[in-house]
């Protein structure tokens, strides 16, 4: 299985940004992040290297980021993952676990039976 690495907090705002504009330029990421995270240059550089490091982007020689892993993909790769690791790959133990202590509303209920029902 491939491996997908934690994102720290600001790493995964900045990710968020990326997602919602790739392609797109590390100039233009630098301003976004600028303003959106009062981040400096050299912050915004060092954070795209980071992430384009974990596999997530991949930054071109004109500078231009891409996207090798959609959101999607990431959160349900790291989905994946938790689940082989703390419930040793059972996703019903998961389920359980997590619907144990945590209040579902019939709209939740019905949301879930209807992905399972979509799975058969």
């Amino acid at each position: 299985m491939r491996d997908y690495p934690s994102l720290g907090e600001m790493e995964a705002r900045f990710a968020e940004i990326i997602w919602n504009t790739a392609p797109v330029s590390s100039s233009e990421l630098v301003r976004r992040a600028k303003e959106e995270l009062n981040w400096a240059r050299t912050t915004t550089h060092t954070v795209i290297r980071k992430l384009c490091e974990k596999g997530l982007f991949v930054r071109d020689a004109e500078g231009i980021v891409r996207i090798v892993l959609s959101r999607e993909e990431y959160y349900s790769g790291r989905g994946r993952q938790f689940v082989n690791i703390a419930y040793d790959g059972s996703l019903p133990m998961f389920i359980a676990g997590f619907v144990k202590k945590q209040k579902l509303s019939e709209k939740d209920i019905d949301e879930i039976i209807e992905l399972l029902n979509k799975k058969r």
